[in-house]
């Protein structure tokens, strides 16, 4: 039977380390002493088994553990449960990656589009993708509409809530996502070309189900999720429901816990994230760019007969480097600048967003 096999980091003296891994495999296993288990299909079958403990060389250790995949079921929240759950609680431990079985990841289906899918939607057959945010908080439905129509008479693929919208007093769900629908759909007929609109979702699982079928309604075909702070439960069970939806999955929280980010991103994409966002280097977060490449590649690289995500490094970027950011992540990216287009005043918004898209194409000629 193929296992899981959680690997951590340990900072802790060489006199524990081996005991401490013992004690890691029965907490994500079966959370009793070994001695308490007394059937031997349980022994063989379920119990976290220690497959390595090795020195890093700086007063720390690496810590692998195969875990039996027969523990998770088909539950996304309790793969978390089973790779860190109870010992998420020792400050000492971090979880640095995960080996999932190929049949294991399959059961959440992973991505409703991935890469092909998304660039159907834009049109776009060779080239990286463009994607732009609406902030800050605050702004009306009109108003946030407005800045949309912008961004989409620029060309951009895609334009995005900011992860913080929500269903706010200052701009409801109900009013927000048919006002920008509707800014979509007028900067099409100038341009000839629909730009889509992903909306922000927030709340319960029976509310954000209702706002995607407010989104449908409009004829919107993505939205964006925060699968750290929904759950990772209600994020495969919406993506399942809603097969025609293209999501986009956010970073934020994914701090909260010590979990390494390249893996945190490819459990995004095997529960269903379409495309990733997360900080690239340089921006306003401490990514590196080997933390950036890893990301990337565990967005794109071969999962059993996943599709695979399109990785979107955001966080910072500015227009200024978007020939270097191509040339490290490569045409299957979107890249995603806010902030730097948003500097600029309403009348002169679309003419940069323009010049965004212009230095995309050209840097990957279709």
């Amino acid at each position: 039977m193929d296992r899981i096999v959680a690997h951590y980091r340990l900072r802790a003296g060489a006199g524990v380390a081996e005991e401490f891994a013992r004690r890691v495999a029965l907490e994500q296993s079966v959370e009793c002493p070994l001695a308490a288990v007394r059937d031997p299909k349980i022994l063989d079958e379920i119990v976290g088994q220690v497959r390595d403990v090795r020195g890093r060389g700086d007063g720390s250790f690496d810590i692998a553990i195969a875990l039996s995949p027969r523990t998770v079921g088909r539950d996304a929240g309790q793969l978390l449960n089973m790779l860190f759950g109870n010992s998420s609680i020792h400050d000492a431990l971090s979880l640095e990656d995960a080996e999932i079985p190929d049949a294991l990841a399959e059961v959440f289906g992973g991505p409703n589009y991935g890469i092909e899918g998304l660039r159907a939607l834009a049109g776009a057959r060779r080239r990286p993708l463009t994607c732009s945010a609406l902030k800050p908080q605050g702004l009306s439905p009109e108003k946030l509409a407005a800045l949309a129509l912008e961004f989409a008479k620029g060309g951009v693929d895609f334009v995005k809530d900011d992860h913080g919208l929500a269903d706010q007093d200052f701009s409801p769900f109900s009013e927000r996502a048919p006002a920008c629908a509707r800014a979509m759909r007028e900067a099409a007929d100038a341009t000839g070309r629909l730009t889509h609109y992903v909306p922000s979702l927030w709340g319960s699982f029976d509310e954000i189900d209702r706002r995607l079928d407010l989104a449908a309604e409009q004829g919107l075909r993505a939205a964006m999720l925060t699968p750290a702070l929904i759950g990772f439960s209600d994020f495969v069970a919406l993506k399942r429901k809603h097969p025609d939806v293209a999501f986009f999955a956010h970073p934020s929280f994914c701090g909260g816990a010590r979990i390494a980010p390249p893996l945190y991103n490819r459990l995004f994409r095997i529960f269903g994230a379409d495309a990733v966002i997360f900080p690239t280097y340089g921006g306003r977060f401490g990514y590196g760019e080997a933390t950036c490449r890893a990301i990337a590649d565990a967005a794109r690289a071969p999962l059993g007969r996943l599709r695979p995500a399109l990785p979107v490094p955001a966080g910072g970027l500015t227009l200024n480097r978007v020939p270097e950011t191509l040339d490290f992540y490569g045409p299957d990216t979107m890249l995603l600048i806010g902030g730097d287009l948003l500097l600029n005043p309403l009348d002169k918004l679309a003419g940069e967003t323009q010049k965004f898209v212009r230095a995309v194409a050209e840097h990957f000629d279709e």
